[in-house]
């Protein structure tokens, strides 16, 4: 059977694979499994967060899934559309046992997503997803509580402003005389992401921030920056900062409407570390799909970078085996451990700006410390995504692609955790060869596997 949570939580579209139903089964047996590991606090129920982002689907899910909390004898703690990672914080600060998100991240709108959080802000591990999975499929056949042993809704009003403050206090930055343009991705950071630089004195240029309901990531964004690399120039502001749907990530773009993605932010941010000797073992995490020019500036400057596979999971697990403080993935998908248990796209954000001040150099100089290998990446959408790797034809062509790269290139295939897409990558210093061989992979697993 295949595993009900993908690479980050419980993915589908919404109201037709992930229905009101399964959210509420997710959301009772998550307050069962989780309230068991909570903090320790002895109080007469346990208690479970439940953000959301801004997709129309949301507040449907939401009430499903509260009511699957609250049949446990759990008590729901709303606190509305706020950023995934300002869930992982308020988790902790207000107490709870558990939190959940519902969002499907930088997707379309149709999809939707859930995903958990435990008591210490981190997602749970893949055999306590296991658990809740199995009270999904096979639901405990106890009595439910009845009368004052039901969980109640609880309103928090105030969590957004919490999460707000906090990051403010993180990075106490001057932003006084930066131009910066930014696009939330009609969002879960459209209100606070302008807020929180506004308060550090930024000078501020606003897309995307108009939230309908039906607009979130559309052709705007961390996946789609070319609204904001037109407006950055437009504007003439100093740079232009993306997110995602739930402001899990984020992209820059330069002054002169170049992009600065995730391994750059990886590479500004880490080396300014390791210059000031803030950088435990001298070394960060990333994953193999991260540029091998991000490896090269880490070695030339006496550092290093420890490789994982794909996914922010792998990556913070690499990161607390190796006790390293800075991690994250091409995508924008960046974590500061000392000062959050996720990847939070407006917290990165700020500290690359934080980079900026404190060198007085533009995000286009410091973005020349690391240099960049030519790179392709296609995404095939597919019917399936099982058996790829078993399909003969497709075999041969990636056989005959690695032959054509040679000892100086890379290929990676694999599907997406999120999505009906299985995405090649390749890597070799000369661009067109490696468009070359990535473009034959892809065209025969579209032929093998792709949609009819």
């Amino acid at each position: 059977m295949q595993r009900l949570f993908g690479t980050d939580g419980v993915r589908g579209v919404a109201n037709q694979e992930l229905t009101p139903e399964l959210a509420f089964a997710l959301g009772r047996a998550g307050a069962l499994v989780l309230s068991h590991r909570g903090n320790g606090k002895q109080r007469q129920r346990a208690r479970v967060l439940v953000g959301r982002d801004t997709r129309i689907s949301g507040e449907m899910l939401e009430a499903a899934m509260v009511a699957g909390i609250t049949s446990a004898g759990a008590d729901a703690v709303l606190v509305g559309v706020v950023p995934t990672p300002a869930v992982a914080f308020l988790v902790q600060v207000l107490d709870c046992d558990a939190g959940a998100v519902i969002s499907a991240s930088h997707n379309p709108v149709e999809d939707n997503g859930i995903k958990f959080f435990a008591a210490d802000g981190f997602k749970p591990p893949d055999e306590v997803e296991d658990e809740i999975a199995a009270l999904v499929y096979n639901p405990p056949n106890g009595a439910r509580p009845i009368g004052a042993h039901v969980g109640r809704v609880i309103s928090c009003s105030n969590g957004l402003e919490r999460y707000i403050r906090r990051l403010c206090d993180i990075v106490p930055v001057d932003l006084t005389g930066i131009h910066v343009a930014l696009d939330c991705a009609n969002g879960a950071a459209s209100v606070c992401a302008p807020e929180i630089l506004r308060r550090l004195g930024a000078r501020l240029t606003v897309i995307h921030n108009d939230p309908d309901g039906i607009n979130i990531n559309v052709e705007c964004g961390s996946t789609h920056p070319e609204s904001l690399q037109a407006l950055v120039q437009a504007a003439g502001a100093d740079l232009g900062i993306a997110h995602d749907g739930d402001a899990d990530r984020v992209i820059a773009v330069d002054h002169t409407g170049r992009i600065v993605d995730g391994d750059k932010i990886l590479a500004i941010c880490g080396l300014q570390l390791l210059k000031a000797g803030e950088l435990p073992q001298r070394k960060i995490a990333a994953t193999l799909y991260s540029n091998g020019g991000l490896v090269k500036a880490f070695r030339d400057a006496g550092g290093d970078v420890v490789t994982t596979p794909p996914g922010d999971r792998c990556v913070l697990e690499a990161m607390l085996e190796h006790g390293l403080v800075l991690g994250g993935e091409q995508s924008g998908h960046i974590i500061f451990l000392r000062d959050s248990t996720t990847g939070d796209g407006i917290l990165s954000a700020l500290k690359l700006l934080d980079v900026m001040v404190q060198t007085g150099q533009p995000l286009a100089e410091l973005a020349e410390v690391m240099p960049v290998f030519p790179q392709a990446l296609v995404n095939v959408r597919v019917r399936t995504k099982l058996g790829w790797d078993s399909e003969p034809e497709i075999a041969s062509t990636v056989e005959a692609a690695k032959q054509k790269l040679g000892p100086d290139g890379r290929l990676f295939i694999r599907p997406s955790g999120t999505e009906p897409v299985i995405r090649v990558m390749g890597e070799h210093p000369d661009a067109e060869l490696v468009d070359a061989a990535v473009r034959m992979v892809a065209e025969r697993i579209g032929a093998c596997l792709g949609m009819e």
